[in-house]
């Protein structure tokens, strides 16, 4: 595995594939390629953040309950318009939250303490000046970067380019990832289930994969194990995307020859050709004229578990996201657990919390690494490393989790 990990490194650098202008409607999602620096100051204006009345705050001092200050009422501002009105000492303005604050005014008395008869204002409480104002920049500097290269615009960050006037923003373009699967067994979900024939679930699972990672996924279908359909089939996903990802083919049988039409195609080629790792022995590592190709196995199981080790932290790089640390827990293992011989061997796993509050980590269980209920039922894995012979029931371990909600679940039951 690391020696894979070496060789793929050094014969490979991801990068984001370049660059684009979106409209903000279509930005969500996005990964930016800039910083984004606010041309203003938002808000523009001091403003009032309650409903009321804009005074000089030196005149609502001492005013109490029982001994009203008296101010008389030079007009109203309303949200949306430059104010026409102007407080002088012993005046004030009515205002609603939001408006801009007229000149003259350095503070805003709540309408919940005052009482008006007239054109007079009678205010029962003292205001510090800039109380209930919100000044101008103080969320917003003119200037200040509001948003760092390289982050994914959520909600939050579409609204925070929405404020500083932007219709438009530069983000990473989203990598090309083509996907196919081999094999005379496998069809389409929708068609007649023949006898011998199962549904092709690769295609589908690692596309959605894709997606995660912010790339663009293009299921290209189903290809049959014959060398020429082979090669066209490549040669067209080489051309129109980033990256390929093959699924089966690449065992050791009479028709997995996708490694030796990989060497046909272009330099280098196969970089790497079996990891002793299980599941996902078979796997397949190729450089194709600056293109790589994941050749994975037709396990289902096998499949997903090798694009998590090898194939997602490359896309993350190329769609210009941060790779995020991954969640780890600490739990005892139900039951002995035993590697494959000679290969680091990676066992999925399911986490609950036994009577005492510990944390128990339980192999799932099924006879195959083809069923998908490997991982659709797995919280998360553990490794065994080449040099153990196993670990024993009751053994501390750390599992990686495929989910963080499993996490936070977790803490939930904790918490409770």
């Amino acid at each position: 595995m690391d020696e894979a990990k070496r060789i793929l490194a050094g014969s490979f650098t991801p990068r984001p594939v370049g660059s684009e202008v979106v409209a903000l409607s279509d930005a969500y999602g996005r990964v930016l390629a800039d910083d984004v620096v606010s041309s203003f100051d938002i808000p523009p204006f001091n403003r009032s953040t309650v409903d009321g009345y804009a005074v000089k705050a030196s005149d609502t001092f001492g005013a109490e309950e029982n001994c009203p200050v008296t101010l008389r009422l030079t007009g109203r501002v309303n949200v949306g318009e430059a104010p026409k009105a102007r407080v002088q000492k012993g005046t004030l303005a009515e205002i609603v939250t939001g408006a801009p604050i007229p000149e003259g005014a350095d503070a805003v008395v709540m309408i919940e303490y005052t009482e008006r008869k007239g054109d007079s204002v009678l205010v029962r409480q003292a205001f510090s000046q800039g109380e209930n104002v919100m000044k101008a920049g103080s969320d917003i500097r003119k200037g200040e970067t509001v948003l760092k290269k390289g982050i994914t615009l959520s909600p939050y960050e579409i609204g925070a380019l929405a404020a500083i006037g932007s219709v438009k923003t530069k983000v990473y373009e989203r990598p090309i990832v083509a996907i196919f699967s081999t094999g005379a067994e496998v069809i389409e979900p929708g068609k007649s289930l023949a006898p011998g024939k199962i549904f092709d679930i690769n295609a589908h699972a690692l596309s959605a994969a894709v997606e995660e990672c912010g790339c663009e996924s293009r299921n290209m279908g189903i290809v049959q194990d014959q060398p020429n359909q082979m090669k066209t089939a490549l040669q067209k996903a080489l051309k129109t995307a980033d990256l390929v990802i093959t699924s089966g083919g690449v065992s050791v049988g009479p028709t997995d020859i996708i490694p030796k039409v990989l060497n046909t195609l272009g330099k280098p080629g196969v970089v790497v050709y079996g990891v002793a790792i299980r599941p996902g022995k078979p796997t397949t590592i190729a450089l194709v004229n600056g293109i790589l190709v994941f050749s994975l196995p037709g396990h289902p199981a096998s499949s997903l578990m090798i694009f998590h080790l090898f194939v997602r932290p490359i896309l993350i790089c190329m769609a210009g996201r941060r790779e995020q640390e991954a969640v780890t827990v600490k739990s005892v293992v139900s039951e002995r657990l035993f590697p494959a011989r000679g290969r680091r061997t990676y066992v999925t796993v399911t986490l609950r919390k036994d009577q005492s509050g510990r944390i128990v980590a339980s192999p799932v269980s099924t006879g195959s690494s083809g069923a998908i209920t490997t991982l659709s039922k797995a919280d998360g894995f553990l490794i065994i490393r080449e040099n153990q012979q196993f670990i024993e029931k009751g053994s501390c371990v750390e599992v990686e989790l495929f989910k963080l909600n499993t996490y936070s679940s977790l803490m939930r039951e904790e918490a409770q």
